[in-house]
C-alpha cells in the first residue's frame, strides 16, 4: 500500500456472540492488532482457529447465518475485507438464531 497509515496495525476489539465464546476461551471481546478488516479476521484465528469454521465456509465464503458489522456498517455489503481499520474500531460478529 502506498499510504503508510493503512499499513500500520491498530487495535480492534471484535466482540463475540455467547454462542461463539466457547471456541474462543469463553471471552467475548477479542483485541487484536490489524491494518484491515481481513487482517483482523486473520489475526482473531491465529488466536482461536477452531473460530474459522464456524464463520466461513471451507472456500473461504462467509456463512449465511452470520453478520459482521464494522462498527455500524454491516460489512456483506463491501466488495472485500480488505479496507483499512483505524484504532478503536469494533467488529462485531452476530450469529442468527431461529426457532420457535
Amino acid at each position: 500500500m502506498s499510504d503508510h497509515l493503512q499499513s500500520e496495525s491498530v487495535r480492534v476489539d471484535i466482540a463475540l456472540p455467547s454462542l461463539l465464546q466457547s471456541h474462543a476461551d469463553g471471552q467475548s471481546c477479542i483485541p487484536v492488532m490489524a491494518s484491515t478488516l481481513q487482517g483482523c479476521f486473520d489475526a482473531l484465528f491465529a488466536k482461536h482457529p477452531l473460530l474459522q469454521r464456524h464463520l466461513f465456509t471451507e472456500s473461504g465464503q462467509q456463512r449465511p447465518h452470520v453478520l459482521f458489522f464494522h462498527n455500524e456498517d454491516n460489512t456483506r455489503w463491501l466488495d472485500s475485507l480488505n479496507i483499512p481499520v483505524r484504532e478503536g474500531d469494533t467488529l462485531t460478529i452476530l450469529q442468527a438464531v431461529s426457532g420457535g
